[in-house]
């Protein structure tokens, strides 16, 4: 599951301190952040600027350009789908299509209830099995529109478990 810390300012600033020593600091310091709240929030790009002494739009660039870096919170969950050319012969593409209209998402997107982030991947190295699909840090091979629907709700009844 996705850290969900709420934003404060003063933990960010303790984030960011803890990680000022580090030689290329910037990148350390938006990976600690995500870790900690689950993005980077909007509010952090100034406190990183400054601290770096670096312009704002720098700050943007990184976090804009790595596509690693969530601007938004996720879900619970993250969906990852393969999108390379293995998983898109097995019709990964129908699949999209069916997670999208299930989920009502599309990709960078998180549900409704927070349950679920769908986001693209091009490729999880499990191509003899596509069309691949990861949920949270567990991949799923041969993925069909009913065994989707069966991970999801697998993933559902084990969290309302705990």
């Amino acid at each position: 599951m996705n850290a969900r810390s709420p934003w404060s300012e003063e933990r960010a600033t303790a984030v960011i301190a803890a990680n000022r020593h580090l030689r290329g600091a910037l990148l350390p310091m938006l990976h600690a952040l995500q870790e900690e709240f689950g993005c980077i929030d909007e509010e952090a790009i100034p406190l990183l600027a400054r601290e770096l002494n670096l312009s704002r739009a720098d700050v943007h660039g990184v976090v804009s350009f790595y596509h690693e870096f969530r601007r938004s919170r996720p879900g619970r969950h993250t969906i990852k789908v393969c999108r390379a050319e293995a998983c898109q012969s097995m019709n990964a593409d129908g699949l999209i299509e069916h997670i999208r209209r299930r989920l009502k998402v599309d990709f960078h997107e998180t549900t409704a209830d927070d349950a679920f982030s769908l986001e693209p991947v091009f490729c999880l190295g499990n191509c003899a099995l596509a069309p691949a699909v990861m949920v949270d840090e567990t991949l799923h091979g041969r993925v069909s529109p009913a065994r989707f629907d069966a991970i999801t709700a697998s993933t559902l009844a084990t969290e309302a478990a705990r």
